[in-house]
């Protein structure tokens, strides 16, 4: 048989077995057979590379290593799911569709827990693979996909397409991983998606093979594009080509099949060999979907119900004390490290000192941990049947733990403070908080940087930021840090002297004075000098503004330390005036009340709170019959059902931008 005849048949005959094995879970040939036609196979192209075909199963074991990854803009953006965390979430989801008039039936599917993937085929070749990113631009990932052997490199029909799935790593194979990594003295993969999202991100495609990861393929982002009527459809469409598909799917025609599904997934749920931490519902008809639409974050015909935290229990082995930018005390937990989700956890906040005695947290104490949200570690409750007798009442510290002056605590507050300006561990904190986005948007000196550089002495209070300069040479020694690093530093820091006033009057972090505050104080009154000389009268006549904010802005600038302070930075150029922009007269703002609620997907709520000033509305944070509009984002909250009840206008996002867009 000629060369290319044979490259062709070993071809199709080991992608046939990858496809009953790994889609259909069955094996036509022996192991040993695909080993042996597998080895003739990549001996026959290395020899005569020109037959290669571009689904060989060669490709599966990687061999290319990048230098990083090009980014690939996605046609049809990739949206986030939204979230729900309780039954009675899920039931305001099948209400409000109900209540736009539809009654559809929904599929249920389990959410894996891995990481997404859009795979993009031409005449039925796959050509290119890439991470969802931030929705709109992704990482080409291709040459790490094709390792995948559950993701075909060809399909079964002729067809250009892209679908979207989840790429994960099943249990057996972390375990497996981490014996090896055990003996090679190498760090464990702590849990199945890391390990997922690490591998697949790796530059070398040969280590991404090893990591045996697989793919559930579950979206179709134009299923219209090929006739298909419903969500069903298009996963038995998708699954004809030669997709795998979670087999766990179901068709269920209201709200209680849907809590059935999720009530039966969660109890299976340990005992199925990946990871899935919720279920996903589904509107089934397509026409539907596409009525239903979307916000600029999430489709609005689907959500995502998260399983509740997992909760573990461990020993609080001692109770530590932090202390912040402002100088507020915070009691920390010192734990035995114990997995939550996936993650060792060390170490987590108690708060504060009422928090502690409310639930009478003692040093020895067996705790619950869990992760609030899925995310952050949270202490629960002491088991108090487990305690021996030798438990530590909980005692709250006097004085600062880093200076050693004594704390205060006021009465209408919950939280310790170290009154030490001096503070080194505020020192630090406010170093770090100056030069954070929100407030000066200095890049380059984050948390890790900020602390080298003050513990260098380079950088003791604020200003000396603006002449680090004088230390060039020496930063440029730094790790990760050379001549163009540095470079840039020095413009961003150059380009923080040109921000308006309110930015530099959050920096400063004057005590609950936020970028809101910050913002109106500036616009009140256009300069810092004229700040510095308002009386606590001058200050509470303006709206918003209470006695407390006033009393910490007078105290601030009162202080001979923060006077100097200021005076340091006027030398070295940093601006001191509001740049205001002209108002724009736009009668759907002018005069008006806005209240902002849920997650803005294009503009952050300061952004949004601007646009509205400048168009001369303004914003509140609580919804009345004053209210004139409310400008809804995902997961709105009360505040939608409040502005429902009194009949106010409510504006999407989409809504919100475009009546902005028509005054620019």
């Amino acid at each position: 048989m000629e060369i290319k005849a044979r490259i062709n048949e070993l071809t199709d005959l080991l992608n046939d077995a990858n496809y009953h094995y790994y889609i259909e879970d069955r094996s036509i040939i022996t192991d040993q057979e695909f080993d042996k036609y597998l080895k003739e196979l990549t001996e026959l192209e290395m020899e005569y590379p020109v037959y290669k075909r571009s689904d060989s199963p060669t490709q599966r074991v990687g061999g290319n290593v990048l230098e990083g990854f090009e980014k690939v803009t996605h046609r049809i953006p990739m949206l986030s799911i939204e979230d729900v965390f309780n039954e009675e979430e899920i039931i305001n989801f099948e209400k409000r569709i109900r209540k736009e008039g539809y009654h559809p039936e929904y599929v249920c599917e389990l959410k894996i827990d891995g990481l997404s993937v859009s795979a993009y085929y031409e005449n039925g070749v796959l050509v290119r693979a890439a991470t969802r990113g931030n929705g709109s631009v992704g990482d080409d990932i291709t040459n790490n996909v094709k390792t995948i052997k559950s993701l075909p490199l060809k399909l079964k029909k002729n067809v250009t397409i892209e679908v979207r799935g989840e790429i994960y790593m099943s249990r057996d194979t972390l375990k497996k991983i981490n014996l090896e990594r055990e003996k090679e003295n190498k760090p464990l993969l702590q849990n199945c998606r890391n390990a997922a999202s690490g591998s697949i991100k790796l530059l070398d495609s040969r280590e991404v093979a090893k990591r045996k990861l697989e793919c559930f393929i579950y979206h179709l982002p134009n299923p219209e594009d090929y006739g298909l009527k419903t969500h069903e459809e298009a996963l038995n469409f998708m699954k004809s080509l030669g997709f795998r598909t979670n087999p766990n799917n179901r068709v269920v025609k209201n709200i209680d099949e849907i809590m059935n599904f999720i009530q039966e997934k969660g109890r299976l749920r340990d005992s199925l060999p990946y990871d899935i931490d919720g279920i996903v519902v589904k509107v089934n008809d397509l026409a539907t979907q596409k009525k239903l639409g979307s916000t600029s974050k999430y489709p609005r015909w689907c959500i995502a119900y998260k399983f509740p935290a997992k909760t573990v229990y461990t020993r609080l082995i001692d109770i530590l004390f932090t202390v912040g930018r402002t100088g507020q005390i915070t009691p920390n937990a010192i734990l035995e490290p114990v997995i939550v989700q996936g993650s060792t956890i060390k170490k987590a906040t108690l708060h504060n000192e009422d928090n502690i005695i409310h639930k009478d947290i003692r040093i020895g104490d067996i705790v619950s941990i869990y992760k609030a949200g899925d995310v952050i570690p949270a202490v629960g409750e002491p088991l108090i049947e487990r305690r021996t007798g030798t438990e530590k009442p909980f005692q709250m510290i006097e004085n600062c733990p880093i200076c050693g002056s004594k704390i205060i605590r006021k009465e209408s507050e919950a939280d310790y403070f170290c009154p030490n300006v001096h503070c080194p561990a505020r020192h630090v904190e406010s170093l770090i908080h100056f030069a954070s986005k929100d407030a000066m948007n200095i890049e380059g000196l984050g948390d890790a940087i900020m602390e080298d550089l003050y513990n260098y002495g380079y950088i003791k209070d604020i200003s000396d930021i603006y002449l680090l300069k004088n230390y060039e040479k020496e930063l440029e020694q730094l790790e990760g840090y050379g001549k163009k690093s540095v470079d840039k530093l020095f413009q961003n820091i150059e380009n923080s002297k040109k921000n308006s006033l309110e930015k530099l009057l959050f920096g400063l972090g004057i005590k609950q004075v936020g970028n809101k505050t910050a913002k109106i104080l500036s616009q009140k009154f256009s300069h810092l000098d004229n700040l510095m000389k308002a009386t606590i009268d001058d200050l509470t006549v303006i709206p918003d503004i209470g006695p407390i904010i006033a009393w910490n802005v007078v105290d601030y600038f009162q202080q001979e330390v923060n006077q100097q302070l200021i005076e340091k930075l006027k030398q070295y150029g940093v601006n001191m005036e509001y740049l205001s922009s002209d108002v724009i007269v736009d009668d759907d703002f002018l005069n008006k009340t806005f209240v902002l609620t849920g997650t803005l997907g294009q503009v952050t709520r300061d952004e949004a709170s601007r646009l509205i000033e400048e168009r001369g509305g303004k914003t509140t944070s609580s919804v009345t019959k004053k209210t004139s509009v409310v400008v809804v984002g995902d997961n709105p909250g009360s505040k939608y059902n409040k502005a429902v009840d009194l009949n106010i206008e409510i504006w999407n996002e989409k809504e919100f931008l475009e009546k902005i867009n028509k005054t620019n």
